[in-house]
C-alpha cells in the first residue's frame, strides 16, 4: 500500500507542476481574459487518459496506473478522470447514466463552487 501511495504522490507532484507550467505558458502566449490554460490542461489530460488506458492495458502495465493515471493526470487535471468515467458508463451501455453523470457533475460542481464563494464571502 505504501508504494502505491508514493506513486500517487510523486505523480501528483509532477502533474501539479505540469499544470502550473501549462497555465503560465498559456497566459504568456494567449493573454488573460479566457481560461485557455484550463482548457488546454483538461483537453490534453483527457487525451492522455485515453491513450494511457489503452497502452497500460495493452502492455499489461496496470501497476503504473497509480503513478500515471491517478497521480500524474490527477495532479494535472481531474477532468481526465471525469471524462474516463463518463465514457466508461456510455461504453457499458448506460448512456442515460453517463448523461446524468456529466450533467449532474457539471451542474452540482458549479453550484458547489457558487455556494463556497457565498459562504466564504459572507465571512469577510
Amino acid at each position: 500500500m505504501s508504494f502505491t501511495l508514493l506513486q500517487v504522490a510523486a505523480g501528483g507532484a509532477m502533474g501539479a507542476v505540469a499544470r502550473y507550467l501549462t497555465g503560465a505558458a498559456a497566459m504568456r502566449a494567449l493573454g488573460p481574459g479566457f481560461p485557455w490554460g484550463t482548457v488546454i490542461v483538461n483537453v490534453a489530460g483527457s487525451f492522455a487518459m485515453g491513450v494511457l488506458v489503452v497502452a497500460l492495458g495493452h502492455f499489461g502495465a496496470n501497476r503504473a496506473a497509480p503513478l500515471l493515471m491517478t497521480g500524474l493526470l490527477g495532479g494535472f487535471t481531474t477532468f481526465s478522470a471525469f471524462s474516463l468515467d463518463a465514457v466508461t458508463l456510455y461504453e457499458r451501455g448506460a448512456a442515460g447514466a453517463a448523461a446524468a453523470y456529466v450533467a449532474g457533475s457539471v451542474a452540482l460542481s458549479l453550484a458547489a463552487l457558487a455556494a463556497g464563494l457565498l459562504c466564504a464571502r459572507s465571512l469577510t
